[in-house]
């Protein structure tokens, strides 16, 4: 009986790329389980972080637009139009999706499912090589050059830097295992397994001549049909893929597939004619995506105690190092990394909740300072407060101990991971920042209203929240009171205005930096405190003055300023940028000297650095006057 949907999907296949070339009966077996999907315009078939779908998609009619988030907002990476292929994550990886698909009109999408399809990447090669460019544009259409792509060792969002790993080049093994031919079986064996290799590469005069796995033995050898003394060639594979050295991840996965081969042959220059430099493995391509963010995330979530916890965060401490050295711009290791962090605060307290039990009331945890506003890309101290709902006098005591220890054991936990208690016990473990809602709605009112009397012992920070675990809706009632006492308040911003300008200058009159005179870092640069501190508050202030709620990255606070403020747009940007580069002084810090990175050694920094340093600390000045004539500064100067 004809399937006249199947037929007419194979004849709109068979008009494109790279289904021209696949013959009918083929086409239409996998036509035959296709789905039609009719999406409404803006609706959305996948969104980031989405799990994997069974099927990859192509346009039959309309137009979709694949999206991701850049600098807060919603961006257009690809348009696809009719006969345009999408969706084809699940091809390369098991983490999710990084990319949203939207309808920017009405459209219609065959769902093509995968299993029935990749049997059609190994019997057409035309195929294979279209799906390669396809996701290397996809990926590539994020803005970010080649050489990024390469060096990131990512994900996303969970990440931003999701589709970059697949580019980067793979480590592999450069010791391979290589045995002349006419050697016996036996000996195959017992080399391979001296040295601990689950193949042998077989070779004739240093060339490739064949390969031998663990799957031959267990093929050929487990059932006694072949004699062990009998020449390795007996049971070799002749068809070995040979590759360069420079193959990125994605390209040796789609070789992997294509092929239905565990091995690639690694020569210097990819062809059988020159000298074999190491072979790659499955498992090389599944390590070289150990340290994805994405892959981080999903461990993080599965750690079943601390100690696997902490595992991850030392790989997690390796995804900031190595992306910071690569030169990957500071913004996105800012947001991926601050996504890992707070999944692995999250989880610290799920363990720490199955350790004491189920909460006696509902409550939000939130991170306050650096780790709020994404910036922690070294191990500093750690700031945060517990919010729980009201509840009954006669309980309250009771509640309040149970966060309390709560609190405790998180924040040891945090400290074993390096991040140091904060100094001014800026913690949910202290009594006073583990309230109720609406006794931390009266604190915050009443520093707003009279910030002079009620303020000092109320930093910055706390203006400065991130949920991490619990209710939202109890941040959400605080944002609210905070946001509606801070309408039209001339003189909370008069006061953390004159705050800012009390801080500590950065260069001298002979505009040389301002090191300490004693103490601990005599003769260091206070990079934090004299340069970093200024641009912080300063986007603070920016950001409480014009409502900007849910932005707490400094970066951000200045490139929303530059939109909402377009007078001074170029100021905010010239902030925004010179903001990143004082953090990326105190991260290279942080990184050699395997600490917080907040003083620095300006005697040890180049001449340039010394320029692009004093560049950065001289804009404050600028911050400075900007802050004065939005604020008019009077009452408390």
């Amino acid at each position: 009986m004809k399937n006249t949907f199947a037929e007419n999907i194979v004849d709109f296949l068979q008009q494109y790329d790279p289904f021209k070339n696949v013959q009918y009966n083929d086409l239409y077996d996998i036509a035959a389980q296709t789905e039609i999907i009719y999406l409404e315009k803006s609706k959305r078939l996948f969104k980031i972080n989405d799990a994997l779908h069974q099927n990859f998609y192509i346009v039959n009619a309309g137009v979709i637009h694949l999206t991701k988030i850049i600098d807060a907002q919603e961006t257009l990476v690809s348009k696809c139009y009719v006969g345009s292929i999408f969706g084809l994550r699940p091809f390369f990886a098991k983490n999710n999706y990084a990319l949203n698909s939207i309808a920017n009109e009405d459209a219609v999408v065959y769902a093509i499912p995968i299993v029935l399809f990749k049997p059609l990447l190994a019997k057409y090669a035309g195929v294979m090589d279209y799906f390669l460019e396809s996701f290397t544009h996809q990926s590539k259409s994020t803005g970010e050059n080649y050489q990024t792509l390469k060096a990131i060792s990512e994900a996303s969002s969970e990440s931003e830097l999701t589709d970059f790993s697949y580019f980067q080049e793979l480590d592999y093994d450069k010791t391979p295992l290589l045995i002349p031919v006419h050697t016996s079986i036996s000996t195959v064996a017992k080399k391979m397994v001296d040295s601990n290799k689950s193949y042998a590469l077989i070779t004739n005069n240093a060339r490739l001549n064949g390969i031998i796995t663990d799957a031959e033995f267990k093929k050929k050898i487990a059932f006694g049909t072949i004699n062990l003394d009998a020449d390795c060639e007996t049971i070799m594979q002749h068809n070995v893929t040979i590759v360069e050295e420079s193959i990125s991840v994605a390209e040796a996965q789609l070789l992997l597939l294509k092929n239905e081969t565990q091995y690639l042959c690694v020569t210097e220059d990819g062809t059988e004619n020159t000298r074999i430099k190491g072979i790659i493995s499955e498992r090389d391509i599944i390590k070289s995506q150990s340290n994805n963010p994405g892959v981080l995330v999903d461990e993080i979530r599965n750690a079943k105690n601390f100690e696997e916890l902490k595992y991850v965060h030392s790989k997690y401490l390796f995804v900031i190092q190595n992306s910071f050295t690569k030169n990957i711009p500071l913004f996105h290791i800012n947001n991926t990394t601050g996504e890992i962090l707070h999944s692995i605060i999250q989880q610290c307290i799920k363990l720490c909740i199955d350790s004491l039990g189920s909460p006696p009331a509902r409550f939000v945890w939130l991170s306050l300072g650096s780790q709020a506003r994404k910036e922690q890309l070294v191990l500093s101290d750690q700031d945060n407060m517990i919010i729980y709902e009201d509840v009954s006098a006669e309980k309250h005591r009771d509640v309040k101990f149970y966060f309390v220890q709560l609190a405790k054991l998180v924040i040891s936990n945090m400290q074993t991971l390096g991040y140091k208690p904060c100094p001014f016990e800026h913690l949910a473990s202290n009594i006073k920042w583990c309230k109720s809602l609406s006794d931390f709605t009266a604190i915050y009112t009443n520093c707003i209203k009279s910030p002079g009397e009620n303020m000092s012992d109320f930093s910055g920070i706390f203006f400065d929240f991130e949920y991490i675990y619990g209710e939202t809706k109890i941040k959400d009632g605080l944002e609210i009171a905070i946001f509606q006492n801070l309408a039209n308040n001339k003189i909370f911003f008069d006061y953390v205005g004159n705050q800012l300008l009390k801080l500590p200058q950065p260069l001298t009159f002979f505009k040389k930096f301002a090191v300490e005179e004693n103490g601990t870092h005599k003769d260091l640069f206070n990079l934090k405190q004299k340069g970093l501190q200024f641009y912080i508050d300063a986007a603070r202030i920016f950001a409480l003055s014009h409502n900007l709620k849910g932005i707490n990255n400094t970066y951000l606070r200045f490139k929303q300023m530059a939109i909402i403020d377009s007078k001074n747009a170029d100021l905010y940007l010239d902030f925004a940028e010179n903001f990143l580069k004082l953090q990326g002084f105190r991260t290279n810090e942080g990184i050699i000297n395997d600490n917080d990175g907040a003083f620095i050694d300006t005697s040890k920094l180049s001449k340039i650095d010394k320029e692009e340093l004093k560049k950065s600390l001289n804009v404050i000045d600028d911050i400075i006057d900007l802050i004065k004539d939005k604020y008019h500064l009077t009452r408390f100067s």
